[in-house]
């Protein structure tokens, strides 16, 4: 079982689609995702790593290449952002004024929430905590995933033990890392390394 698991957020995306929901959106980067992608290989090098998951999606297959090519990454489609749907591409103000009520029961995440055409979060949420125990059970000491920040907020309060409310309480950019350390199946959040770039967004 994994003592250590890293959850590292897909480098930054081109500027059309920086501060906008995308989820199952399969966006590149473009050359300065790849260049800060690049500038993160010696600090996923310090954890030590010795295999890695990635989201299937391209962002974050171009990230986990770049971080560590001496390892062959395995890829889950569990560990995909979530689906906005017909929200897609569009950013939270626009959802919230086209329809003040959806994006308020997706706020207080009410259990019956589901985007238009899109994902529910009670179905996000199994699937992020089915791949979330599936990763630390592999026979690995540190596992390194490379995802999105939807994914990593909702895994770090499944792996602590937070209310999936308190998603909100990580900022995580682009390139964050976040190191969970592991007992008995049980995590602490021992850092959340920020790339050094106050940059938001979804997926």
């Amino acid at each position: 079982m994994a003592r250590r698991l890293l959850l590292m957020r897909h480098a930054r995306v081109p500027l059309a689609f920086q501060g906008k929901l995308i989820g199952s959106t399969d966006v590149a980067l473009d050359r300065s995702g790849e260049l800060q992608a690049l500038a993160q290989t010696d600090r996923v090098a310090r954890w030590a790593p010795q295999v890695c998951y990635s989201s299937p999606l391209r962002r974050c297959r171009q990230t986990a290449a770049a971080v560590v090519p001496e390892l062959t990454v395995r890829f889950d489609a569990e560990l995909r952002e979530i689906d906005f749907g017909r929200l897609e591409t569009r950013t939270f103000a626009e959802a919230a004024a086209d329809d003040p009520g959806l994006t308020d029961r997706w706020a207080t995440f009410a259990p019956d929430f589901a985007f238009p055409d899109g994902e529910d979060l009670a179905g996000f949420l199994r699937r992020v905590g089915a791949v979330a125990e599936r990763l630390i059970r592999d026979p690995a000491a540190t596992v390194l995933a490379v995802t999105h920040g939807g994914v990593i907020r909702a895994m770090i309060c499944h792996l602590i033990g937070l209310d999936p409310r308190h998603y909100v309480a990580f900022h995580v950019p682009y390139a964050a890392l976040a190191v969970i350390d592991l007992c008995d199946g049980q995590g602490v959040l021992a850092a959340l390394e920020q790339p050094g770039e106050m940059e938001v967004g979804c997926g």
